[in-house]
């Protein structure tokens, strides 16, 4: 089960004029419990105003080893009007404490000979920094493409440690950028990453066909103008996988798709169960939290996948799913935070 525990912070590195890293120090006590592989996840707590506030960052530090890591870094990129990232960029200091949650997340990869590549956008990079830098230290028979996607240089975080990757592996990693709003003397023209111009990037970069695994990070519209484009050039879904940043709010819920009058979820939680009436509009997971505040989660927005729990019985309506692979999805696991009750009694199970 994912727990939360307060970590000193070590370091608030500025990256860029609206992003940060921030470095956790991890005490051999919690190592174990922090081992991650790359490209997962920490939700990170605060409460602010009476109210309790997560927010769901990527690892981009390479996955540790078996003792688990010592330090934990992530990258916070700001938002306006965000509260967690308004508080990382103009107060967080070295010395302060946050809770930090265990990892978590699936847009992961067990480093594996092959060939691989990336398609992200804006702070897309975090995950993918993670990924890169594991398999290129641990697998000499790998190599990986990036192609990343940002607004003008000074607003690309990491560009020192990707820098320091084509460095140390030249043959092995290759690197391709494209600024959206801002000319450059070599490298790509500038513009969008939409659909059309990936089917034709994409090609001219690498051999499509030989890729062993995609990896695609950023802002909705970009990661499925990239799995469309993939889709056109023949490649497999399995060789896909993907994870969304910055969707908008969830939409509103639609008219007349209600459940029934009275519904009671039943949930296996942390090895312990119980079962509640269900509330007028309330979601699986709203259902859970009303009575057990260890209920996982962290986006609330379908996006981060923290919430993921296996449906024993019953039947859901989810709003909506970026979270789950539709192999997750057949197997009978769905987002807690996005389905609601299509039936009078629903079980669900936390600990599967």
């Amino acid at each position: 089960m994912a727990r939360f525990h307060p970590l000193r912070v070590a370091a608030v590195d500025r990256l860029t004029d609206d992003s940060v890293a921030l470095t956790f120090e991890v005490p051999p006590e919690l190592r174990a419990e922090y081992r991650h592989a790359a490209g997962q996840h920490l939700a990170l707590r605060r409460f602010a105003d009476g109210a309790e506030v997560r927010r769901t960052y990527s690892i981009c530090s390479p996955a540790p080893g078996p003792e688990g890591p010592g330090t934990l870094r992530v990258g916070v990129r700001f938002i306006e009007g965000g509260s967690f990232s308004t508080y990382a960029l103009k107060e967080l200091q070295p010395g302060h404490e946050v809770e930090v949650m265990t990892p978590a997340g699936r847009f992961t990869l067990d480093p594996a000979p092959g060939h691989y590549a990336a398609v992200v956008g804006g702070s897309g990079i975090t995950p993918v920094l993670s990924i890169a830098a594991t398999l290129l230290a641990r697998e000499p028979g790998a190599s990986f493409c990036l192609l990343r996607s940002d607004r003008t240089a000074a607003s690309t975080m990491f560009l020192d440690e990707v820098a320091d990757l084509k460095d140390r592996y030249p043959d092995r990693f290759q690197l391709a950028t494209v600024l959206s709003q801002e000319e450059q003397q070599a490298g790509l023209p500038s513009g969008r990453l939409d659909e059309e111009r990936l089917r034709q990037v994409l090609p001219a970069l690498l051999p499509v066909e030989r890729i062993d695994g995609w990896f695609l990070c950023g802002p909705l519209g970009l990661v499925q103008s990239a799995e469309t484009a993939l889709r056109a050039l023949g490649v497999d879904r399995t060789r896909v996988h993907q994870e969304i940043f910055h969707v908008d709010a969830a939409p509103p819920r639609a008219v007349g798709i209600g459940g029934p009058a009275h519904s009671t979820v039943t949930a296996q939680l942390d090895g312990r169960s119980g079962s509640w009436a269900v509330q007028d509009g309330e979601s699986v997971l709203e259902t859970v939290l009303r009575n057990r505040s260890d209920a996982p989660y962290a986006c609330k927005g379908g996006v981060c996948g923290t919430c993921r729990t296996f449906l024993v019985s019953g039947e859901i309506r989810m709003d909506r799913n970026f979270a789950l692979e539709p192999e997750e999805t057949e197997a009978g696991y769905i987002l807690a935070c996005q389905s609601h009750p299509a039936s009078e009694k629903v079980e669900v199970d936390f600990d599967r």
